[in-house]
């Protein structure tokens, strides 16, 4: 959830494996694709209203299937996000423009204590993470121990664990 003014403000962590939710979830498969600000069909995607950002479809816990269009800047803790539903059709148009810079993870929402973790379980890569939005860079918060015990870094600083450097990129060398 990005603040009414735009700031996104999350951290990210790394975990070992999936862990063992305790608690109700709500799980949702998600594919994203990134299109290069300069892409070979630019005048494609500006014509549907695209030229550059992030393209995800959502599939809900009910089967629903949602369409968004964001762009995000910025790095570390608070970055800004502009996002906005989009209809299948946009979606589908502008989908090629991301060919060679796509992920597919599935996600688990979990609310534990006023919060929601994120739970994010690559399909196409060895990667599990996860991240929790705050309302203020200073927020304090006590990560559920059952996610805790599983951490091998914060990543929330590293660009290279940002989604769509993982997207173009791959894996981080090293973890």
């Amino acid at each position: 959830m990005t603040a009414s003014d735009g700031r996104e403000i999350e951290r990210v962590w790394v975990l070992r494996a999936a862990p063992v939710i305790p608690v109700a979830v709500e799980q949702w498969k998600i594919e994203q694709g990134y299109l290069a600000p300069l892409a070979a069909n630019e005048v494609e995607l500006a014509r549907v209203g695209f030229p550059e950002g992030r393209l995800r479809r959502i599939v809900e816990p009910s089967g629903a299937e949602r369409f968004f269009h964001t762009v995000k800047s910025g790095s570390g803790i608070v970055r800004m996000e502009t996002e906005r539903e989009i209809s299948r059709a946009q979606f589908e148009a502008a989908w090629a423009g991301t060919d060679g810079r796509r992920l597919a993870k599935t996600r688990h929402r979990v609310h534990v204590d006023g919060l929601v973790w994120e739970i994010d379980v690559f399909r196409d890569l060895p990667l599990v993470m996860v991240e929790v939005e705050l309302a203020s860079e200073t927020q304090a918060f006590t990560m559920p121990s059952w996610i805790a015990t599983l951490v091998v870094k914060e990543v929330t600083e590293d660009a290279r664990y940002r989604n769509a450097a993982l997207a173009m990129h791959g894996m981080p060398s090293s973890i």
